[in-house]
C-alpha cells in the first residue's frame, strides 16, 4: 500500500517536474506572499516543517519541497552530489517563478542551503541555517569531530537501503540516539517513508557520494567561495551529529554571518518549533525588501 504524505491542516500540495526530478512541493500561506524555501534533511522530509506550514507566519509564503529522491519527490537522475542537487533546485525556483526568496535549511538541507547561497546570492534575501556545519570548515576544526560522522555515515553509505528498509534502525538507533525526546508517532512518519526503495537508496547515496567524493575533495580544496547573503546560523548544543564548533562564525567565509547556539539538539523543527517560527520572523523583518 502507498503511503500518503501526511496531512497538513490548509497546505497546498502539487508536483512540479524539473530536470528529471517529480518534485512534491508543500505550500501554506498566501499566494502572493514573501517566498520562503524551507530545505528538509536525513531521516526527514518537506514534514518537518508542519508547523510553519500549518500556521504561516503573516504575510509569508511557506514552500517545502521534498528534495529529489526524499519524502514524496521521484528520484534523483544523479548520484546526489551536493551541486547537482543545488542545481535541481535552481530549476524548481525558477519554474515556481520565485525571483527573491528568504531560505530555511536543516541538516543536509542546511548545508545544500549554504551551496544554494553560493550558486545564486542576488535572489536570495537572508538564509536561516539550522543545525548544520557551514562549508568552510578548517581541517583542524573537523578533526576532533569525526568520529560523530563515523557513528552512522559509514553504515548508511554502505548497507543504507536494508537497514533503512527492512530493520528498525532510525527508530532505534538514529532517532533514540540523537531525539529521544521526540515522540513515536512522530519518528513513525519519518521512519517509515524510508522504507520505500527508492528513499532508501537516495539516503545511501547522499552519505556514499558525501563520503567518497565530496568530503575527500573538501579536505584536499576547501570551499573558496564566499557568501554574500546574510545568514542567522540556529543551532542546538546537544547536536550529537554535528558539534557548533563546525557552525563558527569566526571560520565563515561570509560577509554578514552569525551562529546562536541554543538548548537542544539535532531535530530543532521538531523539537523548538517556536523558536524557529520566531527566528524566522526576525529574519524576515530584519532583512525586508521594503
Amino acid at each position: 500500500m502507498t503511503i500518503q504524505p501526511p496531512q497538513i491542516a490548509g497546505a497546498r500540495r502539487h508536483r512540479l517536474t524539473v530536470r528529471g526530478v517529480d518534485f512534491h512541493v508543500t505550500e501554506a500561506g498566501p499566494q502572493d506572499g514573501r517566498p520562503v524555501l524551507a530545505l528538509h534533511g536525513w531521516p526527514q522530509h518537506h514534514w518537518a516543517y508542519r508547523d510553519l506550514l500549518a500556521d504561516p507566519p503573516p504575510g509569508l509564503r511557506i514552500i517545502a519541497p521534498d528534495l529529489p529522491g526524499y519524502g514524496w519527490s521521484g528520484p534523483a537522475p544523479h548520484r546526489w552530489a551536493k551541486e547537482d542537487v543545488v542545481t535541481d533546485l535552481v530549476a524548481l525556483v525558477d519554474a515556481l517563478g520565485l525571483d527573491r526568496f528568504l531560505l530555511v535549511g536543516h541538516d543536509w538541507g542546511g548545508y545544500i542551503g549554504h551551496l544554494l547561497t553560493l550558486r545564486i546570492p542576488d535572489r536570495i534575501d537572508a538564509y536561516l541555517a539550522l543545525n548544520i556545519a557551514h562549508p568552510w570548515v578548517p581541517p583542524k576544526v573537523m578533526a576532533p569531530h569525526l568520529w560523530r560522522f563515523l557513528l552512522y555515515q559509514p553504515v548508511v553509505a554502505s548497507a543504507g537501503v536494508p537497514l533503512q528498509r527492512r530493520t528498525r534502525y532510525l527508530e532505534k538507533v538514529v532517532f533514540r540516539v540523537a531525539a529521544p525526546t521526540l515522540d513515536p508517532q512522530t519518528v513513525r512518519v519519518y521512519s517509515e517513508r524510508f522504507r520505500d526503495p527508492v528513499v532508501a537508496r537516495t539516503a545511501r547515496d547522499t552519505y556514499r557520494t558525501f563520503l567518497t567524493r565530496e568530503f575527500p575533495s573538501a579536505a584536499r580544496t576547501g570551499e573558496r567561495r564566499r557568501s554574500t547573503v546574510p545568514t542567522r546560523a540556529l543551532f542546538g548544543r546537544a547536536d550529537t551529529a554535528i558539534h557548533p564548533d563546525l557552525a563558527a562564525a569566526e571560520t565563515a567565509r561570509a560577509d554578514d554571518y552569525t551562529l546562536e547556539v541554543v538548548d537542544g539538539g539535532h531535530f530543532i523543527l521538531d523539537e523548538q518549533p517556536e523558536l524557529v517560527r520566531a527566528k524566522l520572523i526576525a529574519v524576515a523583518k530584519e532583512f525586508s525588501p521594503n
